[in-house]
């Protein structure tokens, strides 16, 4: 631009007005909508003061507030023709450019755009020059006509007004204004000043178009002959051919997606289908709503893993070193998939085992699937079902909605990137219903063994093999589960783990995890046995290890911030059992210990909660009265009609403990269960209920260090119970010594740590008579039973008749 341009020696300062997308040249009238603040007073500032406006466009249109930086340093000044405001507060301008303007600085950008900018003068052309400029101006015309015979969106009469023009420099900016190119050309065109340059740019520019006008014109033909062989899409899918044709023969979508399908191996019905869907896709515009479906659809079945899968590796000893390394305890688990591997390897069958596994939080239900897939050599996906409400969700949306997706298994399996992973659906008693549908009968289709190998996603509507997934559920409790989905699944029980495999958890895995996590080393921090013991019995109560890890974690940051304050101390931190204190703030929980003395009324009951077992004491206390039996320490209907069992027991039992008949007439009966704020129910508490009951009618005092669980019934027969390890569990956390349980429960005592068999004596018993002599501390001399077993014989023989032999009853986990 430099020897070109001839400065004025005068100077203007006047407002600027920013554009966007939009290069105005001299001698051009435009009509403009204005919006931003600033250029609104600018305008304002132009308007009242009868000034000109430098009109620049900017480097980037999205920038709102432009900069010195952001816009062009050459633009158009202009003057205002007419000005109208807008009712949404907008102005609508007409402006007409005059001369080419160069900014030189800027003046101020507080309220508007203010610059101080030289005019740039054309040059003074010679005699010589003059000749050369009169060959471009005829040789732009002649341009300009062709152009515009070709493009018939510019109107004849511009043609016409070209035509008339003298001035060179003017010629060049009109022909520049109507010629559709880049804003940067047409920058560039602004700039330059020499009339002589910018008309051979010009003719450079338009015999490019030119050539790009005629080649369209040629494909426009080539289509036009084939148009009444075919209907107007039809068409315009042969204009899009053409014009890649031109553009060097670029492979089409359709030919991509034909391509891929060759390559792809799919089962003999996915492969007609997606053939099927795909010369449909041929047929259509590539511009219709239709076309997007179902491109997305072929997308999805060629994407999928139809006949991909992963090669197990069958090792069992390695399988059994990676289950062990990654969780403590779990033996039923791990027994399992190594059976399924055994049998793998015996007979090849691919079918994979359904397994459900149930237990409270904390437990490692959801790792545990993850080092399963390790153990097998499988791919690992994971989908939570935890407030999944609609059918859909399972099954997907059918194609005719919009935005329609496969549901969660398709979604999962493509993710998955193989058929035979193992899927991993958490939380599954966490499912509802609702209007929408039910998803847990979804479910039904996709875990049933003899279904699954044809389940039909309503998106894809082909059938897909599930037979080689591995399922892995994970719940809290079977309660929330429907019948039939659980009897199509495989259930193994996580119980909670004991203090002692806590214990082991933590100074295997989640110290040295959380060590490396904050930063630490074992030379910086170590917990003593007695601390990691103090924290999970006091600062936590569940049945898992999750809030364990976390207070962990707590002590670590704590350590890792003392660190960093003492400017990277090297000394070692020890946890003690004092230290926690410190670290932790007061205990936060108790748990339930044994009574320091032997209490009349007083039993110790065990029972069951999501958390794990707990001692829980149960008081009677009987009073002169009128007979009422009150029950306290919100207690449900199923436990209240225990508590009147084992009244009615009592009862059936006064002559032989030695009590007046009409006892129940002249006393008031309180039953009170501790931990009154929180709600229990269950049967379970029966026998416990009972002992209390004798205990304070007879007045002899119950030894402390025995604790029960037991339903009982009005003939005093006690019937098994649920939950017993963890019940057993917190009988040995809390320091009992004997624990009466069902004789029909015996049974369970195999799935019981041999420390916690070999600490507690545990007695089976059959009926309520069996409880008393082993539970209550009677006096020197004195005897329970007035003819205790002349009477017991009697009642025996009386209801052998009257006593039909039923199958035992489902157990109650309370």
């Amino acid at each position: 631009m430099g020897e070109d341009i001839k400065v004025s020696q005068s100077k203007l300062i006047v407002p600027l007005l920013p554009l966007r997308d939009v290069v105005l040249f001299p001698y051009m009238v435009v009509p403009l909508f204005v919006g931003r603040e600033k250029s609104v007073h600018a305008l304002e500032e132009a308007l009242s003061k009868k000034k000109d406006v430098l009109l620049c466009s900017q480097k980037n249109a999205k920038t709102n507030d432009p900069h010195t930086e952001d816009y062009f340093q050459v633009g158009t000044l202009a003057s205002i023709v007419q000005l109208l405001r807008l009712p949404d507060g907008t102005v609508k301008v007409l402006v007409e450019g005059t001369r080419r303007a160069h900014i030189t600085k800027l003046v101020s950008d507080l309220k508007y755009l203010l610059v101080e900018v030289e005019v740039l003068e054309e040059k003074i052309l010679s005699e010589k020059e003059n000749k050369e400029i009169e060959a471009l101006m005829r040789s732009a015309r002649s341009g300009f006509e062709r152009y515009i015979q070709l493009n018939k969106k510019i109107p004849p009469e511009v043609l016409m007004s070209v035509a008339a023009i003298e001035n060179p420099g003017r010629l060049a900016d009109t022909i520049a204004a109507h010629i559709a190119v880049k804003m940067a050309d047409k920058q560039n065109l602004l700039e330059m000043v020499n009339p002589g340059t910018r008309l051979e740019k010009i003719l450079a520019i338009l015999k490019a178009e030119v050539e790009i006008l005629q080649i369209e014109k040629k494909i426009h033909g080539r289509v036009k002959r084939q148009m009444e062989k075919s209907q107007r899409e039809y068409y315009l899918n042969e204009q899009m051919s053409a014009i890649q044709k031109e553009l060097g023969d670029k492979e089409s979508e359709a030919d991509e997606l034909e391509k891929a399908l060759r390559k792809k191996e799919l089962p003999k019905h996915a492969k007609e289908r997606a053939a099927k869907e795909l010369k449909k896709l041929k047929m259509m515009s590539p511009m219709s709503a239709e076309a997007t479906v179902v491109r997305n659809y072929i997308d999805w079945i060629l994407t999928l893993p139809w006949l991909e899968y992963t090669e197990e590796k069958i090792d069992l000893d390695k399988a059994s070193s990676i289950l062990e390394q990654d969780h403590y305890g779990l033996e039923e688990v791990k027994t399992r998939v190594l059976e399924h591997l055994a049998v793998q390897k015996l007979t090849q069958d691919k079918k994979a085992p359904i397994l459900c596994l149930v237990g409270p939080p904390g437990v490692g239900k959801t790792s545990l699937a993850r080092s399963i897939a390790m153990a097998v050599g499988r791919n690992f996906v994971r989908t939570s079902l935890g407030g999944v409400r609609d059918e859909a969700e399972i099954r997907g949306h059918r194609r005719t909605y919009i935005g329609a997706l496969p549901g969660k298994i398709i979604q999962s399996l493509k993710k998955a990137g193989s058929s035979n992973p193992v899927f991993l659906l958490d939380e599954i008693d966490k499912m509802s219903m609702d209007f929408r549908g039910d998803p847990s009968s979804a479910m039904l289709e996709v875990l049933d063994p003899e279904q699954n190998n044809a389940f039909n996603d309503h998106y894809l509507e082909l059938d897909y093999d599930l037979s080689h997934v591995m399922f892995v559920t994970t719940a809290n409790s079977v309660h929330g589960i429907p019948r039939p989905l659980l009897d199509r699944m495989e259930l193994i029980n996580l119980s909670g783990y004991t203090e002692t495999e806590k214990l082991k958890i933590a100074q295997k895995h989640l110290i040295p995890k959380q060590i490396k996590k904050h930063g630490l080393d074992q030379a910086k921090i170590y917990f003593q046995q007695i601390a990691i013991k103090n924290i999970i019995n006091k600062y936590t109560f569940e049945a898992g290890v999750r809030n364990l890890e976390r207070e962990i974690a707590n002590i670590c940051r704590k350590v890792a911030k003392k660190i960093v304050e003492d400017h990277q101390r090297k000394k070692l931190t020890t946890v003690t059992k004092k230290a926690i204190y410190r670290f932790l703030g007061a205990p936060r929980y108790r748990y339930g210990k044994a009574e320091e003395e032997h209490e009349i009324g007083l039993t110790n009951g065990l029972c069951w909660t999501q958390m794990g077992g707990d001692l829980l004491s149960t008081e009677v206390t009987v009073v002169p009265g009128k007979g009422q039996l009150t029950l306290t320490g919100q207690l449900g209907s199923v436990m209240q009609e225990s508590a009147k069992a084992a009244v009615s027991y009592a009862r059936s039992r006064a002559k032989i403990l030695g009590l007046e008949e009409d006892f129940y007439q002249t006393s008031d009966i309180h039953i009170h269960v501790a931990e009154g704020a929180v709600p229990k129910d269950g049967p379970s508490a029966g026998i416990t209920m009972a002992t209390s009951i004798v205990s304070a009618l007879i007045q002899t005092p119950v030894n402390r260090q025995v604790a029960m669980t037991g339903e009982i019934t009005l003939r005093g027969r006690v019937l098994p119970i649920g939950g017993l390890r963890e019940k057993l569990l917190a009988a040995h956390r809390g320091g009992i010594k004997k624990v009466i349980i069902p004789k029909y429960n015996e049974k369970d005592l195999k799935r019981i740590p041999d420390k916690i068999l070999k600490d507690l004596e545990i007695v089976a018993v059959s009926h309520m008579d069996e409880v008393l002599p082993l539970a209550l501390i009677l006096k020197k001399g004195q005897q329970l039973f007035n003819t205790v077993q002349s009477e017991r014989k009697v009642l025996a023989r009386r209801s052998v008749p009257l006593i039909k032999k039923r199958p035992a009853p489902s157990l109650r986990a309370h």
